[in-house]
């Protein structure tokens, strides 16, 4: 019975894993006769952002099964799939995610694939008076280009390696708006942009509250104009467009 029970525990233990029980190993058993104790076991793998972009070479034929089958039990809500014409993301927060971006590459092999990986700029509730965050999120994704002269592409991810510090208002606007979390990836020219905010909430309603009392942001709002441009496909004028959940689409 006791080995009965110690097994039970170690299952539980090892099934409350985000993906599967291979992150969670059982104890190697040693031989007798040796004196160290400690069981070796592997480390727990951590969950990263990234966001994979598809961008579909035959838009009206575009079937989006495979992204909805393999990321079956691994997305948090099925609304971080999202499209804008023919560029489908994938906002996923998990262990190797680079195993869900091998299997899109062999879903899709006639179309562009995109992955933006380690965020280069990074804001969460730690950083606010109130650091309480909400249980469930809804991720609104956009993108824009940063503009094609390199001098002025490292002076946009510079303000934002300081910004914390030089701009302290942006990220105060953002505790104001309520968001979660916002991250900044970038693959080349191309930036992916993800806010989070409390599920029900709408960015239309909590956006302008981060320039409420606040004319900083809007200082900063102004500055950013001068390194962004819009994807190809934007309206003219346009600079940041969001994805939309595909199923609405």
């Amino acid at each position: 019975m006791k080995q009965m029970r110690k097994y039970l525990m170690l299952v539980t233990a090892c099934s409350a894993f985000f993906i599967s029980i291979s992150g969670c190993d059982f104890p190697v058993k040693h031989k007798a006769g040796r004196t160290d104790t400690m069981a070796t076991t592997k480390p727990h793998l951590i969950a990263r952002p990234v966001v994979i972009e598809v961008i579909a070479h035959d838009r009206a034929n575009f079937d989006p099964d495979p992204i909805y089958d393999m990321t079956k039990g691994i997305l948090n809500d099925v609304d971080d799939i999202r499209k804008w014409k023919n560029h489908v993301t994938i906002y996923l927060h998990i262990p190797n995610p680079e195993d869900a971006l091998k299997e899109i590459k062999k879903a899709y092999p006639e179309d562009s694939i995109k992955y933006y990986e380690k965020p280069f700029y990074s804001f969460n509730r730690k950083m606010c008076a109130d650091t309480i965050s909400s249980k469930q999120w809804e991720n609104i994704v956009m993108t824009a280009n940063l503009v094609s002269d390199p001098k002025l592409q490292q002076e946009y991810l510079s303000y934002h390696a300081t910004q914390f510090k030089n701009w302290p208002e942006v990220a105060k606007g953002f505790c104001n708006a309520n968001f979660q979390q916002l991250l900044v990836f970038k693959n080349g020219r191309q930036l992916m942009l993800v806010i989070s905010i409390p599920k029900g909430e709408s960015l239309d309603k909590l956006n302008p509250k981060t320039a409420e009392n606040n004319p900083r942001v809007d200082e900063w709002n102004r500055l950013m104009k001068k390194y962004q441009e819009g994807i190809p496909g934007t309206k003219s004028g346009a600079v940041w467009i969001e994805f939309k959940p595909f199923h609405t689409n």
